[in-house]
């Protein structure tokens, strides 16, 4: 037989806290409320109630005493000494009305909204019933905190005047002020440690996210609980071999387009040296080919990786990059709009932003560009009235040397880097690219999302 229980616990998730130190904080309040709600119920149920009872029974047996007393008295003489007696001893006092006659057993308060009243008044009802045995009423006053007892007896009625202070237990107020203050006393302990628990996590989160934007980290140290630290000195080893792969890579390639320019340069010479006829010039052109592809390569490789970060305004590179093209005889539309200054590094992200117009401008008769601040990320659209390309080959066109035109010719379908570079320098930058159809002019739409 399978339980259903009246939350999932999805459900539940949408209404915890997204940060750790809300979530811990959380994880110490509930443990907390519980034992206060706990503690208090016992205490009240079990301690306070026994008290109050125990209370109300001498009270009530006092009260018994006196009206046994009263009756078999003298007088009004031996009345009034009883009062005198009871009130030096018990602090209480006695008031006797000859032939008067209560009405009816009634139970009455002068402030009805003081529950707690309710409760001593109804324990010291039950046990004046259950001991004195006669007809009587009890009326409470909040505001001069004492509670009168009116019993009847033979020849009168007998009025007992007693302070609530013989009747009312204020433990459970010091408990509830003790417990809350202790709490809160904790609490706010807890806070603290948790606090200085938790920067360093956030420094290690914010260290990330500056190194996944290709920023440097100075700042950035060792500190906090044993796995904190674990998780700090796995991400500078981490960043350590990212950097050393880097400059390995850069400089292999470096040595590689070297030593195949050098072989270049001797038969560009040598070719130079040969008359002039179409076989000397389609070597001329391979060789060109080639030279391009390795600074293609090189380029790739290197990522523009040792160019400093700093802030800059993007809306001064699109200008540029869209007078570049403008210069190629190709229309270029620019629209900018907010503030579009974020960390950048300059060099690199014009040279993605040229890739990505030169795809557009190799398959377009005309370029859009729209650049603008969503929130706390700058959107740059780039659109051309081109034929698009095929949904299923958007993901294959940032794979290097991927080449979404069927033909090897260099100059229309290029070395198949560009786009992978684009994409390799705004993932430096913690970016996003992604290719959809442009729905206004009928070509392809590139979109770029740049976080602040």
């Amino acid at each position: 037989m399978k339980i259903k229980l009246p939350f999932t616990l999805p459900g539940l998730k949408r209404f915890l806290p997204r940060t750790l130190f809300l979530r811990s904080l959380l994880i110490l309040i509930v443990p907390v409320l519980l034992i206060q709600v706990f503690a208090t119920y016992i205490f009240i149920d079990r301690h306070w109630t026994k008290i109050t009872d125990r209370m109300a029974f001498a009270v009530a047996g006092e009260i018994a005493i006196m009206a046994d007393q009263v009756e078999q008295s003298a007088g009004i003489e031996d009345t009034q000494a009883l009062s005198r007696y009871y009130q030096k001893r018990v602090d209480m006092t006695v008031d006797y009305k000859p032939g008067a006659v209560l009405q009816k057993t009634v139970l009455s308060f002068t402030n009805p909204a003081a529950a707690w009243n309710s409760a001593v008044a109804d324990a010291l009802a039950r046990k004046v019933e259950e001991q004195v045995r006669r007809p009587y009423d009890i009326r409470v006053d909040t505001a001069e905190k004492w509670i009168e007892v009116g019993v009847q007896l033979k020849d009168g009625v007998m009025i007992v005047t007693s302070p609530q202070r013989r009747l009312f237990s204020s433990t459970s107020y010091i408990f509830r002020l003790w417990m809350a203050l202790s709490s809160f006393v904790l609490l706010t302990i807890a806070v603290l440690f948790m606090r200085n628990q938790i920067r360093p996590i956030r420094r290690l989160a914010i260290a990330a996210e500056r190194f996944g934007k290709g920023r440097d980290v100075p700042f950035f140290k060792v500190e906090g609980a044993r796995e904190v630290r674990q998780a700090a000195t796995a991400f500078l080893e981490m960043r350590e071999r990212i950097n050393r792969q880097i400059q390995q890579r850069t400089a292999m390639l470096a040595g590689v387009s070297h030593d195949l320019r050098t072989p270049l340069t001797r038969m560009k010479l040598q070719l130079e040296m040969l008359d002039d006829s179409e076989d000397v010039r389609d070597l001329k052109s391979d060789i060109a080919d080639m030279e391009r592809m390795i600074a293609a390569y090189l380029d790739f490789a290197r990522g523009e990786g040792e160019e400093a970060a700093e802030r800059t305004d993007l809306a001064g590179i699109l200008n540029r990059v869209s007078a570049a093209a403008r210069r190629e005889g190709v229309e270029v539309d620019l629209a900018t709009e907010g503030d579009l200054s974020v960390m950048v590094r300059p060099i690199a992200f014009e040279r993605c932003l040229s890739n990505i117009v030169g795809n557009a401008l190799k398959y377009g008769q005309r370029v859009w560009i729209d650049a603008r601040v969503i929130e706390d990320v700058i959107e740059i659209a780039v659109e051309d009235d081109g034929p698009g390309i095929d949904p299923a080959l958007r993901e294959d066109v940032f794979k290097p040397f991927f080449r979404g035109e069927a033909s090897r010719n260099q100059k229309t379908g290029g070395v198949g880097l560009g786009l992978p570079i684009a994409q390799d320098i705004i993932h430096a930058h913690g970016g996003e690219i992604r290719l959809e159809d442009s729905g206004a002019h009928g070509g392809l739409k590139a979109v770029i999302e740049l976080p602040l």
